[in-house]
């Protein structure tokens, strides 16, 4: 169960505006949590009446300074924030930005940092080097500077419909069914060398579900969350949701209800 964040919670995301970052931003405002994102463009294009909730700032992981007015009144923090291109641009997005931003909040006292790395895809990782060096010093940093409240998530492929411009593309057209069939296909994944191949793609919205609860629910665990966590995870959201509705118990205790009720009882 989804323990409540409490009143005070205050969430930055790391590339709020992005593909992961704007699902994440969502649930959160979903489950009554205050919201900030930091990017380097901050809200251009970003649309939709949930970004008007949002505290948005611009500004570089790779400038700390950036960070200070972000952080002001944060609890917790979800980075989203990666890229690709060269071996040395690689390791200075996925690496170098991300353990400033987690050097900054564990500075300024944040209780809770969760990191969006990735799934080991065996030879994949030879041909980006850069990227997933980057991304394993990030981690290391997040696990000696929160050893109690940092969580890793490493999602392999993430579908979902995204937002490219005026463009929508359906990557779910093709992640679905993978998702679907590789999810109960595990054992293919210990196959040497072609095995992390088989690893399951993931929906971001289960992505964004599992971070959230990751950041706001402090009986998390803290640690690594594998693809099939991140799938077992967000089908207890699922599950949880179900039997309530089942039972004709309230559906949204365990989501937030104390932020969901104070905002149906300022309506009335």
């Amino acid at each position: 169960m989804h323990v409540p964040p409490p009143p005070s919670e205050k969430l930055l995301v790391l590339g709020g505006n992005g593909f992961v970052g704007s699902h994440i931003c969502k649930e959160a405002l979903e489950h009554g949590v205050t919201v900030a994102s930091l990017s380097r463009s901050g809200r251009t294009n970003v649309l939709g009446s949930w970004a008007d909730r949002v505290e948005w700032h611009q500004g570089s992981l790779l400038v700390p300074d950036s960070l200070k007015d972000a952080l002001n009144g944060v609890t917790s923090v979800i980075s989203c924030v990666g890229g690709f291109g060269s071996n040395t641009h690689m390791y200075k997005i996925n690496g170098t930005a991300n353990i400033n931003a987690i050097r900054a909040a564990a500075e300024q006292g944040v209780k809770r940092f969760v990191y969006i790395s990735a799934a080991d895809f065996g030879v994949a990782n030879y041909l980006l080097q850069g990227y997933y060096e980057g991304k394993k010093a990030a981690e290391a940093e997040l696990l000696a500077k929160f050893p109690y409240g940092g969580v890793i998530l490493r999602p392999g492929f993430i579908h979902g419909t995204r937002q490219v411009g005026s463009m929508k593309i359906p990557l779910g057209v093709v992640g679905s069914p993978l998702e679907m069939i590789l999810q109960h296909a595990k054992p293919l994944n210990r196959i040497p060398l072609v095995g992390p191949l088989f690893t399951p793609p993931v929906n971001v919205t289960s992505v964004a579900k599992v971070a959230v609860r990751a950041a706001t629910d402090i009986v998390f665990p803290s640690g690594i969350v594998d693809v099939y966590g991140i799938l077992r995870y967000s089908q207890q959201n699922e599950l949880h949701l179900a039997i309530s509705l089942i039972q004709g118990t309230n559906p949204i205790r365990g989501f937030g209800f104390p932020f969901f009720y104070r905002k149906l009882k300022h309506q009335k």
